[in-house]
């Protein structure tokens, strides 16, 4: 918190002044000793108390701090909080306010802090789900210890927390590559089969294991994949449905969420494999994002994903809106809960121009929906468009479940030595502005 917040001091007893001034009054009009004791015990402790709230008033000072400006779905949220008195009177409690709107983030407490000192705290969540979110604004209330008195210091900093879907690996999904041999833009690191082996480069994750060069992996001590000579290069479109006529499910246990989380790993998967990798998807809003490749591509589309939400809009007019932008070198990836297959009179002209689709089919009944997901799977397979049908326990992964970051991750190499390949974050504390 950087803001130095203007303090509000309110008085609770408000029958106070008018009992010190009665007693006043009583004592002038008629003297008597016991007029006076009041007086003076009542006046004293009325003193007392507005020097110890303006003391703590002008002595207390709150720091908020964050060790991430984003996460995905799943990761841990830390800050730290540091209650300061700058004051010679100590604030028997103080809470803590939080005006967070992190879903499941609960940080409001009471503490207490000497004189001259200050108290610190650490507190912990679990990002539970995916959007725009903000940590602050934070207010303290305190008083003194006879209760006349409300001390409240309102901070208006405020930082933006992004909540990304997670990233999974999808060993089981092999996207149809766009073109034909020998067309489209060469890439350096491409995997596919085509003609013959020309190099190897390291394996990515999620690249298939029968690409796997096993000589060179256990002579490199690595995993190492073949690269092919004329490889097709299209690009890659992501196509979501968010159509919520056809969801199934709730929260994260829906079609929308792991339609989202879905998206997102192959994306990844794509742009890792240097290729350039686009999204459409219409919710409440049109999200046209053309193919372009490198990282600043991975977090346009991972924040767009993050903000999605279901739409009215149906896949076959996505479809057809996006027709006249598909060639011959593009690989079309449909993702979608919809298994009565009304959209896929809509994916003729994309096949007529080239386009090669692989359809996502998300099982509604496996999210307690209902529809047939295998008989369209089927009907795709006879038009020679290739299909997975994604059950919910899929993607009930070990790392899209909550609290992966400050995990040690490892890998086996075919030697048996294990690879660290994630460690903890130990970022710098960012105080809220």
């Amino acid at each position: 918190m950087k803001t130095n917040p203007e303090p509000r001091l309110r008085l609770k007893a408000r029958l106070m002044p008018a009992l010190v001034g009665l007693l006043l009054f009583l004592h002038l009009a008629v003297p008597y000793r016991g007029w006076l004791i009041l007086l003076v015990g009542l006046g004293g402790a009325w003193l007392a108390s507005y020097l110890w709230a303006r003391s703590l008033a002008h002595g207390l000072r709150l720091v908020r701090e964050m060790r991430f400006g984003w996460a995905q779905v799943g990761d841990r949220l830390e800050e730290r909080f540091t209650l300061v008195n700058e004051g010679m009177l100590p604030g028997l409690w103080v809470e803590v306010v939080d005006h967070s709107t992190v879903p499941d983030y609960r940080v409001s407490r009471v503490s207490g802090v000497g004189g001259g000192s200050q108290s610190r705290w650490h507190t912990k969540g679990v990002c539970t789900r995916r959007g725009l979110f903000t940590l602050g604004p934070t207010s303290l209330r305190t008083g003194d210890p006879f209760g006349l008195y409300t001390v409240t210091l309102h901070y208006p900093d405020s930082a933006t927390l992004m909540v990304t879907p997670p990233i999974l690996s999808l060993p089981t999904i092999e996207v149809a590559p766009g073109g034909r041999t020998g067309e489209g833009r060469p890439r350096a690191n491409a995997p596919e089969r085509t003609v013959g082996a020309a190099s190897v480069r390291d394996y990515i994750q999620g690249d298939s294991l029968r690409w796997i060069h096993w000589p060179t992996s256990a002579r490199r001590d690595s995993l190492f994949v073949k690269l092919f000579d004329g490889t097709p290069a299209g690009d890659w479109w992501v196509f979501l449905d968010l159509d919520q006529r056809v969801q199934a499910g709730q929260g994260q246990a829906s079609t929308e969420e792991h339609g989202v989380i879905l998206a997102a790993s192959l994306a990844d998967r794509g742009l890792r494999s240097g290729r350039a990798v686009g999204l459409v998807t219409h919710g409440e809003e049109l999200v046209w994002l053309p193919p372009q490749e490198g990282d600043g591509q991975r977090w346009t589309i991972l924040r767009a994903l993050a903000l999605v939400e279901k739409g009215s809009r149906p896949l076959a007019e996505l479809l057809a809106r996006a027709r006249p932008r598909f060639g011959e070198r593009t690989s079309l990836i449909i993702v979608t809960p919809n298994v009565e297959g009304d959209w896929i009179e809509a994916l003729w002209p994309l096949l007529r121009r080239g386009a090669i689709p692989t359809v996502l089919l998300l099982d509604p009944v496996s999210f307690g929906g209902s529809g047939d997901a295998s008989r369209t799977s089927a009907l795709l397979s006879n038009l020679g468009i290739t299909s997975y049908v994604i059950t919910r326990d899929l993607l009930d992964r070990p790392e899209s479940r909550p609290g992966r970051q400050g995990r040690w991750e490892w890998r086996v190499t075919p030697l048996g030595r294990a690879v660290t390949t994630r460690r903890p974050r130990e970022l710098a504390w960012k105080v809220l502005s």
